[in-house]
């Protein structure tokens, strides 16, 4: 489960615990298709639409609105909340976008023709930071009056960090990602050996599944890191906790992010954070939970340097960011 399908489903249950009556139109998950029913009576359309790539869909412009149509008259429906700037679901609702996109090269130009054409008939755009707004204002031609900023939020509560289970002969380095282009693994591949050749004690686990998850397995086997570096593959959203608390810094390589929630679940686990210092990354965490490196191999290798020299001195009490944080985002 990802950041979008998380933040729906936490979403959803606080509008249904409030009263509301909410239900989820997706595509079909391989052979998940249909009506399925969540926690609370949450309703869960899986509609027979094509997949074409990493679990999208093939756009058809107006193909999917008979069925649309149908669902929403038959769930009386009076609000439509779409996610994602380019989700071939939802052409007309009120959109809330994750996502960050150029001006420059072919697909940019064609996709954003397409965004100003979905959002020209739209009441109300919602962003995730004040990078993805301005992104969405310049590539939409959109009036900033007609686009509001809402972060994603986090149930601080599940996160709780527990000092005691990191191992204490280690600094442990945690990695939770699609292991996608997208999210810098090419970078994650290169700073890995580099980081175990400086400091014998440190390790990674890394969690997630995609298509470079081969290129890190190559890696690991090239430089002999099978003791240092673990690949757990794809880690349930339930289980990211499991994971993380067993860390001591987070490392965050993404090339583009419009808010990257993965950084607050994990100083809430009481994790300390390096990310790449892009899109709306530095709107996320206050300046004492992270440090921020270039997208680049080199710059990315310092910036993870400081942070185990600032662990070991004990500066900083990661412990404590939960607190902080369930201020600013639960």
């Amino acid at each position: 489960m990802g950041g979008v399908e998380s933040h729906l489903y936490e979403l959803s249950q606080r509008l249904i615990q409030r009263g509301h009556k909410v239900i989820i139109i997706t595509h079909a998950y391989g052979n998940r298709t249909g009506v399925r029913y969540l926690t609370n009576g949450l309703k869960v359309y899986h509609v027979p639409t094509k997949v074409i790539y990493s679990e999208a869909t093939l756009p058809t412009i107006y193909g999917f609105f008979p069925m649309f149509r149908h669902i929403i008259i038959r769930e009386s429906i009076q609000i439509v909340h779409g996610h994602g700037a380019f989700s071939a679901l939802c052409h007309e609702a009120i959109l809330h976008n994750h996502s960050l996109f150029g001006f420059a090269d072919a697909s940019s130009i064609l996709t954003n023709k397409l965004l100003k054409f979905t959002l020209s008939d739209i009441d109300h755009v919602i962003c995730v930071s004040h990078t993805s707004k301005e992104n969405t204002v310049l590539r939409a031609a959109l009036s900033p009056r007609h686009v509001s900023v809402i972060p994603n939020a986090v149930v601080a509560s599940q996160f709780l960090p527990d000092p005691t289970k990191p191992d204490p002969n280690w600094i442990t380095i945690v990695v939770i990602s699609r292991l996608v282009y997208r999210k810098g693994v090419d970078l994650l591949i290169a700073i890995i050996p580099r980081i175990c050749e400086m400091y014998k004690q440190v390790r990674f686990i890394i969690g997630g599944d995609g298509p470079k998850k081969i290129d890190l397995e190559q890696m690991r086997e090239k430089h002999l890191l099978q003791d240092r570096v673990e690949l757990l593959g794809r880690v349930k959203h339930h289980e990211v906790r499991k994971v993380l608390i067993q860390g001591n810094i987070f490392l965050n390589t993404s090339l583009t992010e419009a808010f990257c929630i993965a950084i607050v679940e994990a100083a809430c686990a009481g994790l300390f954070v390096v990310s790449t210092k892009v899109g709306g990354v530095p709107e996320v965490l206050p300046s004492h939970m992270i440090h921020y490196a270039s997208p680049e191999e080199d710059d990315l290798v310092i910036a993870v340097s400081k942070a185990i020299h600032t662990f070991r001195s004990g500066k900083i009490d990661p412990s404590k960011f939960n607190g902080e944080l369930k201020e600013m985002y639960n």
